[in-house]
This record gives C-alpha cells, structure tokens and sequence, in this order.
C-alpha cells in the first residue's frame, strides 16, 4: 500500500474549538454537549490511523463513516483528483452532454455488478440516491400503468440517509420525531435482529419469520399499491445487523411473488465490505436497484448513485423525459477519484482479501471478544462486526442479562474506546466496527487487543457506578 504521510503543522486547539462553537453546526449532534467539551480535531489521516490536533494516534476502527476502504494517505487518489480538476474540474450532464470520467465510471461500474445492471445514474451521496430511488421506482409504475402502486416498505431501526425522502425510508424513530416524518407512501417492517426478537427460536426460522413480516404487510396494503421494498444488505447504522441465512432468500421470492421491485441499499455493503463487490452477491439479493456512495471513492470526494437494472431502465429510457437529477450527478472530479480508487482495490485484491484472508482472520480474533465478562454476543461477517454489551452472560442467547437502555452503558464504552485511540462506534447497547479493507492481521490483533483494554475500562467502570 502506497500513501502519502503529510504531516501538517499542528493548528491551536483551543483557538479551532472555539472556531468550531461558534460557527460549524455538525451532523447528528447535540451541540450543548459538544460545546461544553470542545470537538476533537482531526488532522491528518495515514493507513488505518488518524491523529489529532493534540498528536494523538487513533485506530480507525469505522473507515471514517464507513467509507474509508482504501485507507487514508493514498497519493493516487490526489493526483487523479488534481489531474481533473486541471483538465475539467466541473461541467453538469444536462442539455445533451457528458464528460469522460462519467462515462469511464458507467462502464466500469457495470462490469463489477451483479448480472443485469448496466446503467448507473449519479448523485452526490446515498441520501440523494435513495430519495432518486423512490422517484424512479414511481415512475416506473407510472408508465407501467399502475400509478398507484408508490408505497415503499421498508424496515424499523434500517438507515437510508437524512434527506426527507431517505430520512423517511430508513426505520430510525429519533429522526421521525422531528420534520413530520415518514412522508406519506412509506412505510415499516420489522427488522430481521436475532439477538433482540428470536427467542425461543433458530436463527433460521426466525430469518422465515422475519422475511414473513414483509409478506403480511404488502397483503395488509394490497400488492397492488405496493411498489418496492428497500433494505441493507446488513443493516449498518442500526447497529450491524447480520440477518440469518435464511432471510434474503425469503424476502426475494416474496417480491418476485407479487412483483414488488427490490431496492438493495449498498451504500456500506458495496465495493469489498463483505468480501464481495456488492453484498447482493454474497447474499443472493438478486435487486433491481441498488444504492451505492462511500465505499465508490472510499469518501476521498463525496460521490453515490443508483445502480438500475436493465428492467427499470429499458422502461424508463423509453418513457420520455426523467424530470430528476443534480447539478453534481456525474461529477467529473468525483468519478476521476472514484476510477482511481476502484482500481487500487483491484490492484491489490482487496476484495479477495477480506473474502479468503483478512476477514475470516478478523472473525476468528473478534470471536475471541465472546469471552469477556461484558459481551453477549461477537460477530462478523467480511469488514463489519458487532458485539452485545451485557451486564450478566448467560449460556442461552436470549438468557442474556440487558444493561437499561437508559444508562447509556455503549457510550460509556465508545469514551473509553475514543480515550484510548480506538473509535469504535456504540449503537445503544451494541458496539460495532468496519475497518478499512487494507488492516493487515498484525493491525487486527492491534485493534482487537484495543477493544478488549477498552471493555476491561468499561467494566470496571460500570462496576464502579453499581450497574452490575
């Protein structure tokens, strides 16, 4: 692996957090709280670490937002960026024109995708893609001639974006609390979570019951209003939910019983997460769209798009004017450093890596996380892992002792993680990870061992508070 190691000049701390306070509104954040600590600043970005403003090196356990595949650093990526931005750095796909790295981008894409995709259409990020999704699975309908066919199921707890359209498809209550969400044509399954709802179950006949769910609504509704159904291949956000064999099998006869158009959202699966270019592959999806962004330029430049089966495209090809689209789709600074980076993961395997050698290593080490007195439950599947903080273990799953919701035992965790150069993401009660693709074995025993110091910190802490 070939990076770049910039060392910038260190900035004053203080002086940015005040910047910081007084000026930058961040993402889902709860801006009292962060103002009263100050933001940790990141300066600089080298293989899986980082380090901040302070000289501190950290693990990247979450490839910056689940992005980050290639690793930081990569010099390739910069000069492929530079090169076009010298020769076009921006000019828009509407009015009849295109632009190289586009068009290059289009062709590539649809060599690496499953069978039967070979039309991309561009965004600026999975939230833009998803709410592209629902546009064009509306309008397929419509020249199809069933115009009411427009609601979209989707799952509680599942993550689509922030937009208002893929706020509402994803499943997260806290974000439906606020702006008058879902908007209306949307609506909620259950989630396919073996640790929270199969007792008493096989995970096999719980991943039966839980695909059964989507069955029993498209009847509640009517197959003929139903136009679609979306899911991530594992739910990322929602806390890397791994369904059980039997689920995705089950939700495709579903829809090709009733004809309802199956989205794949691959925004995180995609590009080598799961040891597959898509995790439609790994799992057997079989969609007719599919949502793609972070891992397409490993986040170098914001990019995401819509894989769209030759199905949909035939129709909507032949159906007139599409009235949707960006001044960003087909960016041609973006699909530069998207070819690049496609190439340095075929370059050096890295799919096949996570596949055949880096991801059952990190199966085998994150397993070993089981034994500590915390963790319920530790699992993998390719370059995603999670793992069930619990305050008393039991030799049954669903025997497992919870902590109270309330205590906020995961970010209790995920301070200890951050204070000991490890980021390591806390979803309720459940800690998660997706490192960069290229980690070596030597940096998964380095993260693992991080992990586990951590959890001793943890315990002790929550010891010490009297919640266990």
């Amino acid at each position: 692996m070939t990076t770049n190691p910039v060392v910038p000049e260190m900035p004053d701390t203080l002086a940015l957090q005040a910047q910081d306070a007084a000026h930058y509104l961040h993402p889902f954040t709860d801006h009292k709280q962060l103002h009263s600590r100050g933001s940790r600043m990141i300066v600089r970005g080298d293989g899986i670490y980082l380090w901040d403003s302070e000289g501190k090196k950290i693990l990247d356990g979450m490839s910056g937002l689940w992005c980050v595949n290639v690793g930081y650093g990569r010099s390739s990526i910069a000069q492929a960026v530079h090169r076009q931005m010298d020769v076009l750095p921006f000019y828009n796909s509407f009015f009849n024109t295109s632009n190289v790295p586009a068009v290059q981008l289009a062709a590539k894409l649809a060599e690496l995708a499953p069978p039967g995709f070979q039309h991309v259409f561009y965004t600026g990020s999975g939230s833009e893609a998803n709410d592209t999704n629902v546009r064009m699975v509306r309008r397929y309908w419509d020249l199809m001639g069933y115009p009411d066919r427009h609601v979209i199921i989707s799952r509680r707890n599942a993550y689509h974006g922030s937009t208002m359209a893929g706020a509402s498809l994803g499943g997260m209550s806290g974000m439906h609390e606020q702006g008058g969400l879902p908007i209306p044509g949307i609506v909620h399954i259950g989630q396919p979570n073996y640790f929270d709802d199969g007792v008493g179950m096989t995970p096999e006949d719980f991943g039966l019951r839980a695909a059964g769910w989507l069955e029993k609504k498209i009847l509640e509704i009517g197959a003929d209003k139903v136009g679609a159904f979306i899911g991530e291949p594992i739910q990322g956000a929602g806390g890397v939910v791994i369904p059980p064999d039997t689920y995705w099998p089950e939700i495709r006869r579903i829809c090709r019983k009733y004809d309802v158009l199956l989205i794949a959202d691959e925004v995180i699966t995609g590009f080598g997460r799961l040891g597959r270019w898509f995790g439609s592959e790994l799992f057997g999806i079989e969609p007719d769209l599919i949502t793609f962004a972070k891992g397409v330029t490993s986040g170098y430049v914001p990019l995401g798009g819509v894989l769209v089966s030759d199905r949909i495209a035939k129709v909507v090809m032949d159906g007139g004017e599409f009235t949707h689209g960006f001044t960003y789709s087909g960016h041609p600074v973006a699909c530069a450093a998207a070819l690049e980076n496609i190439r340095i993961i075929e370059e050096e395997k890295l799919v096949q890596r996570v596949a055949e050698d880096t991801g059952p290593y990190l199966r085998q080490r994150f397993a070993s996380l089981a034994a500590h007195p915390l963790v319920g439950v530790a699992e993998t599947c390719g370059f995603v892992a999670g793992l069930n903080l619990v305050r008393g273990k039991a030799a049954r799953l669903h025997d497992q002792l919870r902590f109270d919701p309330a205590l906020g035992v995961g970010m209790v965790c995920r301070g200890h993680m951050f204070n000991n150069g490890m980021i390591m993401r806390a979803v309720g009660e459940r800690m998660i990870v997706a490192p960069p693709l290229v980690m070596t074995r030597a940096q998964i025993d380095e993260m693992v061992a991080l992990i586990r110091f951590c959890l001793d910190r943890t315990l002790e802490d929550v010891e010490a508070r009297g919640w266990i």
